[in-house]
């Protein structure tokens, strides 16, 4: 929306959290496949899909919206203690690929050269992957697979295999090194304390157990240092971005999260570790003693992108820009759903070309001015912008207003904004704006 009151709900240890309450269920069968594969009988992995906790995608994020904001909002209203204090920071840089990491007095381990595991490609039943992946794959990986791999790619080393284990590797990204490296081995950790509240900034996806982990081992680390009664939150996905970290027995079932804990199953005791030497220096005022660690490679990648190129735009002949292809009835009732199609264009032609730009307005005239009034646009909820590209550089666009409960009765319209790319010469392209409207329409009661 475009409220004066803005809120950020950051992201904590959700690595393994899923917002779709109702669970998986076969959409072929209706059947639960809660298992530790998530397959069905039918149709495998791909049939596995998570719903909930509404009817439809648009629901379920209206409810979660929803639940999240009474919450953040009763947590705000009655929140009692004060955040003061002295604010403080600890950072480093660390070769993620080659930590040892002391287990007990007797036991030291090592991270690993980056990999991904079978399991990374299967997906999870948030979004399944494709071919015939599955959570959980045996420790063999598939020969099939691992074939193509190593023609295309190369075949993973001894030394990263058999660190990695249980994980078959799919993808041995930290042998990978064309054009740039596939995964970073320089990795940042940093904690940063206001007073009493320690905020763990952490590069990645812990689960819902590594971060507990963790943050009772930072705590208890400020609690032996002088610093007791410690307020310690996890911020995920901070500075870079290394996938998910699970607990090593999380690790031994290789399920999605697993096969993406790119530095082998000790990637959360380095972690632990590394953070433990953060709050200690915190804790000692002795940050300023802390080795910067390993500075990481700059690349020049700014002419390097996998997204296409966006192409020039065309309108159907007898056509321009903005006309309407299929128009809006005369009369609605409030619940109702308006639709209109329009000739259309690229939209990213208007995201690279206007900071400031509305796809759509829903407008109400008003008899009093003789003016269209804007009442929605693309911020709102009950709008939608649909962009279907079709070909030889054609394509359309389709608004839909879902009526809401207390809409004014009127005349109303809808207003669709883009740019199409034209091409000048050669080399040269320009976006060049346009817009399109409906015909008017009343919202009735009758």
């Amino acid at each position: 929306g475009q409220g004066s009151f803005v809120a950020a709900f950051a992201s904590s240890n959700l690595g393994d959290v899923s917002p779709n309450t109702k669970g998986p269920f076969c959409s072929n069968t209706g059947d639960s496949c809660d298992n530790p594969h998530s397959t069905c009988p039918l149709g495998g992995a791909k049939m596995c899909v998570a719903m909930g906790p509404g009817n439809d995608m648009f629901d379920s994020t209206r409810i979660i919206g929803e639940n999240i904001y009474l919450k953040a909002r009763e947590l705000y209203e009655n929140a009692s203690q004060e955040v003061t204090g002295p604010l403080s920071s600890a950072h480093q840089w660390v070769n993620m690929s080659d930590v040892s990491v002391e287990l007990n007095a007797t036991h030291t381990v090592k991270t690993c050269k980056p990999a991904l595991g079978h399991s990374f490609a299967a997906g999870t039943i948030d979004g399944v992957g494709a071919f015939n992946f599955t959570q959980g794959s045996s420790v063999e990986g598939d020969p099939f697979w691992d074939g193509i791999r190593d023609q295309l790619l190369g075949e993973p080393s001894n030394e990263t295999q058999t660190c990695h284990k249980p994980k078959p590797i799919l993808f041995s990204t930290g042998e990978m090194t064309w054009p740039h490296p596939w995964h970073p081995d320089i990795v940042d950790v940093q904690i940063v304390a206001i007073g009493s509240l320690a905020i763990v900034a952490v590069p990645g996806e812990f689960t819902t157990m590594s971060g507990r982990r963790l943050r009772e081992a930072v705590k208890r680390e400020f609690d032996s240092h002088g610093k007791p009664q410690m307020d310690v939150v996890i911020a995920g996905l901070c500075n870079v971005y290394t996938h998910y970290i699970t607990t090593y027995e999380e690790y031994q079932v290789q399920r999605y999260e697993a096969a993406s804990t790119i530095y082998g199953p000790h990637t959360l005791s380095a972690y632990i570790q590394l953070y433990r030497g953060l709050a200690r220096a915190i804790a000692t005022n002795t940050v300023q003693d802390l080795p910067l660690g390993p500075e990481p490679p700059v690349f020049n990648i700014t002419n390097l992108t996998l997204v296409p190129s966006i192409t020039v735009d065309r309108a159907p002949v007898n056509k321009a820009f903005g006309d309407v292809l299929q128009d809006v009835r005369q009369q609605y009732l409030v619940g109702e759903v308006v639709g209109v199609k329009f000739v259309g264009a690229n939209p990213r032609n208007s995201a690279e070309n206007a900071t400031e730009h509305n796809f759509l307005t829903v407008e109400r005239y008003a008899n009093t001015s003789d003016r269209w009034h804007v009442v929605q646009n693309d911020a709102s909820w009950d709008t939608r912008f649909y962009w279907k590209k079709g070909w030889l550089g054609q394509s359309t666009v389709t608004i839909e207003w879902h009526i809401p409960n207390g809409t004014e009765l009127g005349l109303y319209r809808i207003q669709y904004f883009g740019h199409y790319r034209k091409r000048l010469s050669s080399s040269h392209t320009v976006s060049v704006p346009f817009e399109g409207k409906s015909s008017a329409f009343e919202i009735t009661n009758l």
